[in-house]
């Protein structure tokens, strides 16, 4: 079976036939991505989304297909028109919002909730814990570097470009270049 078929069978059995992810016109899928959307929660992509697992003829290394998950009830994951995602995951416990136009590359983690609260005097609590949740929200026409880690609670401006290997935690005006660990406004970038 060629490659062209196989990606018309993911996107029509993965995206099409799922009730809970509104498709809003054209979708490109590379290779076979891992989506999990829970029911009563919803992924929304909008026109000419690109979504690349295929390691071939990629710039860099990518360690896994995309993987998006819609983890809890009420949560929404918006991907907006003309955006391109490379084997990076998404995955919302409330909200992340992707603007269009945005460019994220290969081995990104783009997360609203920490995962676990801490619970320093009992350890043995943080496994059935939910942490910290807090939406994200990337603007129009950003590009997310390599391996970029951006963290619950981001909202990153039109424009915003992030250096790769960056970890990401904050709200930066449009048109910032962010780089670092952890990620620092840089400059203003034309």
């Amino acid at each position: 079976m060629t490659q062209t078929l196989l990606n018309f069978f993911y996107r029509y059995f993965l995206f099409i036939k799922n009730k809970n992810i509104i498709l809003k016109g054209k979708l490109k899928v590379k290779n076979k991505p891992i989506i999990h959307v829970l029911d009563g929660s919803s992924l929304i992509i909008g026109n000419n989304v690109t979504l690349n697992s295929k390691n071939k003829k990629y710039h860099v290394n990518m360690f896994a297909p995309i993987k998006i998950y819609v983890d809890r009830i009420g949560a929404i994951i918006k991907i907006g028109e003309n955006t391109r995602i490379h084997g990076s995951c998404l995955h919302a416990y409330k909200a992340i919002e992707i603007g269009n136009n945005c460019l994220i590359a290969a081995n990104c983690q783009i997360i609203d909730a920490s995962g676990h609260d801490t619970y320093l005097d009992h350890p043995s609590k943080r496994i059935n814990s939910k942490g910290v949740v807090k939406s994200v929200k990337i603007g129009n026409n950003c590009w997310i570097g390599t391996s970029t880690i951006i963290l619950p609670g981001t909202i990153l401006g039109n424009n915003c470009i992030i250096a790769a290997g960056s970890i990401v935690s904050g709200v930066f005006k449009e048109n910032s270049l962010i780089a670092g660990n952890p990620a620092k406004f840089i400059k203003l970038v034309k």
